[in-house]
């Protein structure tokens, strides 16, 4: 997968939800959760044991997913879309959580035993996402405004306002694109 040269990742408790998101690259149409094989090496290959997945599992990763790139897109201004609340209140609800103690008395959301598939998955991601939000990171998880993109990227800019995943790419693009609309307007107008 594709990673914008100009952007460092998540910090940990976000890096799972990041990774999912970037499952697809919409720029090189690039799937890589296109199967239950699919969905069990991801599992794997973020230590999240052998979760078990079947085919009928797949259409649902991916409209969790897309679903979770809404809300991350949330963070640059715009609103989720009510079918994607949706479909996080379908999975959420799937996806029990406990919390957990340690011996030095911290505490933090784990998924609750028993969990397989999708709700595990899902569950892992929330208690990523309950971590992020407790660190104060949650917010700087970002979905990338341009349509064609919409890379999840970590904002790490002073101020927490950038819009796209590179500015020398797709902020560029978007530039110049209003530059043009603004252009032709003001030519129309004048002619």
């Amino acid at each position: 997968m594709r990673q914008p040269g100009d952007r460092s990742p998540a910090p940990p408790e976000l890096a799972l939800l990041q990774d999912f998101a970037n499952s697809i690259d919409i720029e090189a149409g690039r799937e890589t959760l296109a199967s239950a094989r699919d969905l069990t090496a991801f599992a794997v290959a973020h230590d999240l044991g052998r979760l078990a997945f079947d085919e009928a599992d797949v259409p649902a990763a991916i409209r969790l997913r897309e679903a979770l790139r809404d809300v991350c897109e949330a963070h640059t201004g715009v609103d989720v879309p009510a079918a994607s609340l949706g479909v996080l209140d379908a999975e959420l609800a799937r996806a029990a959580l406990r919390l957990t103690v340690d011996a030095g008395g911290r505490a933090r959301a784990a998924p609750a035993p028993g969990l397989d598939g999708i709700p595990a998955l899902t569950a892992c991601i929330a208690a990523g996402v309950l971590a992020a939000v407790a660190a104060g990171t949650w917010p700087r998880l970002k979905a990338c405004g341009a349509h064609s993109c919409r890379w999840v990227y970590y904002d790490r800019s002073p101020g927490g306002r950038s819009r796209w995943c590179t500015m020398s790419i797709c902020g560029s693009r978007a530039k110049m694109r209003a530059y043009r609309s603004t252009r032709a307007s003001s030519t129309t107008k004048s002619g």
